[in-house]
């Protein structure tokens, strides 16, 4: 696989995302914005405290990651299936030397760059808001690639599989807001019931979420490893799926 060829897929969508980037990035900000300032202030009126911290300062590392979450989700359903179906761009890719493979590691490393570019956003937003406590936020930007190259993965399998583009909206509903929902980004897990707690510890974005607040505050908990080895499971176990699967719906 040459490195140098998926780059140059990845410059291709780069570039015609730069003709776009205002109303979309104006759009994908948007939704995070209301939910800090609508829960975070608004909700966050009515709760003292969660684990030391006021409910804004709770939610916000978690919006970071959820953002980044669906940035590369919405990139690698929408988008590629549209790439790939109705523009037919995967045919025009691959009617040069680009490999398949490489076209999609080009499709990969955009969506995670799309999670770095909106992630990245909040972050300066929620630092304008104070929110940010600790120098340890630096590594909240390898933290969101590697949710962007989770979530950009699980949306290329979930591409891979869908029957056509209206079957998107079962993968979201089924599978992200419930990831979503019970990642601990609005309230603590610790209190739902056991089977919840217990299932919880399969989310991708709840162990993400849990790094990301110890990074915004530094405090790092005894969990951090374990949560971390967890993310990088998930890397290794759901890389090679894309391949395998978008292959073998392509030559179908």
């Amino acid at each position: 696989m040459d490195f140098k060829r998926a780059f140059r897929v990845w410059q291709r969508n780069a570039t015609v995302y730069k003709k776009l980037y205002r109303s979309s990035l104006t759009l994908n900000f948007f939704e995070p914005m209301l939910y800090l300032i609508a829960l975070g202030y608004g909700l966050g009126g009515f709760i003292k405290e969660i684990n030391g911290m006021t409910y804004i300062e709770f939610i916000a590392p978690g919006i970071i990651m959820s953002s980044a979450m669906f940035a590369a989700c919405y990139e690698c359903t929408y988008g590629t299936y549209v790439r790939m179906v109705y523009q037919k761009t995967f045919d025009a890719i691959l009617a040069t030397p680009i490999t398949f493979n490489e076209l999609i590691l080009g499709e990969l490393l955009w969506g995670a760059t799309k999670s770095l570019i909106y992630g990245t956003v909040i972050i300066l937003v929620i630092s304008l808001f104070g929110l940010v406590k600790s120098s340890y936020v630096v590594f909240l930007i390898p933290l969101i690639l590697m949710c962007g190259l989770i979530f950009a993965s699980l949306s290329l399998i979930a591409t891979a599989i869908v029957p056509g583009i209206d079957s998107f909206n079962y993968f979201y509903t089924l599978i992200l807001t419930p990831l979503f929902l019970f990642s601990g980004i609005f309230f603590p897990l610790e209190d739902m019931p056991e089977i919840v707690i217990k299932l919880s510890q399969a989310n991708p974005l709840m162990h993400l979420v849990n790094i990301s607040r110890a990074f915004c505050y530094g405090k790092i908990p005894y969990s951090f490893i374990y949560d971390l080895i967890v993310i990088v499971i998930y890397l290794f176990v759901l890389a090679p799926f894309p391949f395998i699967l978008l292959k073998k719906r392509y030559v179908l």
